[in-house]
């Protein structure tokens, strides 16, 4: 009997069922695969009841149910679980068969595992998938990267199940060799790090600063939902603003204020450092999570380190409110604008370091629907990319240049009022102290190349001298002319 399977997908957890159900619905026939089998028959009995899914109780038998090239994608943990299903599938797959890592994987892993798979004739994608159970029900957005070989052969699955946008347009394509699928997904999450902390902050400052309750924050985004600001995490935000718990108060209220991470801001972060890229706010972001997370040490804390009470006088009147929430709104829309130009600072860099030729506004369109990132601003950014391929900072394209004119005044009085009030705004702040760092012609540099050559004779260029002359000064008189060698980390 000839094989029908058109992909197989280890991992029956809710992502990994969800997306099966997606790839059934668009006519594809799916070999259904877990560690546990009970699970397979478990989905095939209920989930997938009625559908052309096919349930496998073995790599073998899963395996043979594909017609070839097979195609095999994993929904598994990142990580040793991963390395483990691929030397399970090597022996049973033969040249050309194409394996597929749709988890959270670290960039530098898949890149690893690309070469690894491709020395035993087989092909390796490494995908990002967004957007949740329901964007893998009803449309994520997929960001592949790999063996190039292997993308003709799953453009068509990928394209057809992903989320769809600008009259059609999948948001899925093939991002670029090694880990470049993963390490955009990668920068989509601490992205999506950034974009919570902000809006985290927004609503801190109404809460305790203006006072406002979870009604009245409620209205706040729901209007923001139908402006510049309009997102999948502002209309979310509305919705849980909106949530009554049993006895009728608002859910939100009790939810212990500690936030987790599985990881990805802090890779980001990390990759930042190593790229020598400043993505403050992202990492902002993560350092905020794990400030949260210290919840028994901030309440002793709180007993004895005093402020400024938090009240802010703008929320007393109507009239002042309404104005200090525009003010908050620009603070959120303006912030929101630095996060994505250091985002894409990061992957421009990433680019050049890691030899991807990345399609930026074709990032933006992936990332327009069905991910947890998705948003009309994403089409400006893709616009801006459009327009220009070659822009080095999404600040100074036209568009977003006026934005942040528009914004700046409030952005500045909501920052201000906050340091004053002693209401933390770690991302509004960091994102304001870039934009004037990264406007800034002359900053106080030369002071701290004076200091590196005074201690450590590690010298300095000098304003009157042509670029990559250095020069070494024996500050004290007793040091001699002997310099440290120049590089940067």
């Amino acid at each position: 009997m000839e094989p029908t399977g058109d992909i197989a997908l280890i991992g029956l957890a809710v992502m990994g069922q969800n997306l099966i159900l997606n790839m059934n619905d668009h006519g594809y026939t799916v070999v259904a695969y877990n560690r546990t089998t009970a699970k397979v028959d478990e989905f095939l009995a209920k989930e997938a009841k009625g559908t052309k899914v096919l349930g496998a109780h073995s790599i073998a038998e899963m395996v043979s149910k594909l017609k070839r090239p097979r195609r095999v994608m994993m929904l598994v943990k990142a990580g040793k679980p991963v390395d483990e299903f691929i030397e399970q599938l090597i022996p049973h797959l033969e040249a050309g068969d194409i394996i597929i890592d749709g988890g959270n994987s670290l960039f530098d892993d898949t890149a690893r595992r690309v070469k690894h798979c491709e020395s035993k004739g087989l092909l390796y994608i490494g995908t990002g998938v967004s957007g949740g159970e329901e964007g893998a029900r009803r449309g994520p957005s997929i960001m592949p990267g790999g063996s190039p070989a292997a993308w003709p052969h799953v453009k068509q699955i990928f394209q057809s199940v992903s989320a769809k946008v600008d009259g059609g347009a999948p948001c899925c394509d093939w991002v670029g060799e090694g880990g470049a699928g993963h390490y955009v997904k990668m920068v989509h999450n601490g992205i999506e790090y950034g974009d919570m902390q902000l809006i985290c902050e927004a609503y801190n400052i109404m809460k305790n600063g203006l006072g406002m309750s979870a009604d009245e924050m409620h209205a706040v985004f729901t209007e923001w939902n139908l402006g510049d600001l309009d997102s999948y995490l502002i209309e979310i935000s509305r919705d849980i603003l909106g949530k009554k718990d049993t006895d009728g108060a608002p859910l939100v209220d009790k939810i212990l204020d500690t936030a987790g991470q599985k990881g990805t801001g802090k890779w980001t972060v990390i990759n930042s450092q190593e790229l020598g890229i400043p993505i403050t706010l992202m990492a902002e972001a993560v350092y905020a999570r794990c400030v949260s997370a210290l919840k028994d040490e901030r309440v002793k804390a709180a007993r004895k380190l005093k402020g400024p009470r938090p009240t802010i006088a703008a929320g007393s009147k109507p009239e002042t409110r309404k104005a200090f929430i525009e003010d908050i709104k620009s603070a959120l829309y303006a912030s929101k604008i630095v996060s994505y130009a250091q985002g894409y600072m990061l992957m421009r860099a990433a680019a050049a370091e890691y030899k991807w030729n990345l399609n930026y506004g074709g990032i933006a369109l992936m990332w327009r629907g069905g991910c947890i990132i998705r948003s009309r601003f994403l089409g400006k950014i893709k616009e801006a990319y459009e327009s220009n391929p070659k822009l080095t900072n999404l600040m100074l394209d036209d568009y977003f240049r006026a934005e942040i004119k528009k914004s700046q005044k409030g952005w500045r009085n909501v920052v201000a009022t906050a340091a004053k009030k002693g209401i933390p705004v770690p991302a509004f702040s960091t994102a304001l102290s870039f934009f004037d760092q990264y406007r800034s012609a002359v900053l106080p540099a030369n002071l701290l190349q004076a200091q590196r050559d005074y201690f450590g004779a590690h010298t300095y260029e000098r304003v009157d001298k042509p670029r990559g002359e250095f020069f070494h000064t024996n500050w004290t008189g007793r040091g001699g002319d002997v310099s440290s060698s120049t590089y940067n980390v």
